[in-house]
């Protein structure tokens, strides 16, 4: 008589069923850790995809700012190029418009300072700087005409004495005469600042 030991036959049954469980486990999990691995690089992938679109559609914004803020760079300076040359513009206008009135002004004061007695016989001009020579019959005329000159306010203080000396006459129908040289600076009254006033200087005296 066959005896079959079927126990045992259950347990091994069993042992294999087990291990194939078991198998079957550990291969499920590494599938689930593979796709978990591919999907957290498949997701770093896009989102570092995502990131570069992001930072190349800044620098392009970046690049186009750029661009317009040298546009407006470039317009200012040609607006400042373009008002510095109105403003010198502006300053010949009105260097030009006093350099017209002051040949009248300086004719005018300087025939309203002669005293009585009192001639020019010549004038020389080098800018606004003018040296007159004439005559006179006293010394107090010529103080007189410098005070007159500084005190139309058309003058630089102080006008200068640059040489006086006597002419003398025939002692009949020519008197002595003092013959002198002055200097001084004219401006346009309230335009050119005044300096404040100095000692008049003294000339040679005959």
């Amino acid at each position: 008589m066959i005896r079959i030991n079927l126990i045992a036959e259950r347990r091994s049954v069993k042992a294999v069923s087990k291990g194939f469980q078991a198998g079957q486990k550990i291969t499920v999990i590494g599938s689930l850790l593979v796709v978990l691995t591919l999907s957290g690089v498949g997701w770093r992938y896009w989102a570092l995809g995502q990131q570069q679109a992001q930072v190349a559609r800044d620098l392009a914004a970046a690049q186009r700012e750029e661009h317009r803020l040298a546009e407006i760079l470039k317009q200012v300076a040609a607006f400042e190029v373009r008002k510095q040359q109105l403003e010198q513009r502006v300053a010949l206008i009105d260097e030009l418009r006093k350099g017209q009135n002051a040949p009248v002004h300086m004719v005018d004061q300087i025939s309203r300072a002669l005293p009585d007695m009192t001639w020019l016989t010549a004038l020389k001009q080098e800018g606004y700087t003018l040296t007159l020579q004439g005559r006179c019959l006293t010394l107090t005329s010529l103080s007189d005409f410098i005070g007159n000159l500084e005190a139309s306010r058309y003058f630089v203080r102080p006008v200068e004495i640059v040489d006086s000396v006597v002419v003398s006459g025939d002692g009949k129908t020519t008197p002595d005469l003092i013959q002198f040289t002055i200097r001084g600076t004219f401006q346009m009254a309230g335009i050119d600042p005044l300096p404040p006033p100095t000692g008049r200087k003294g000339g040679k005296r005959g």
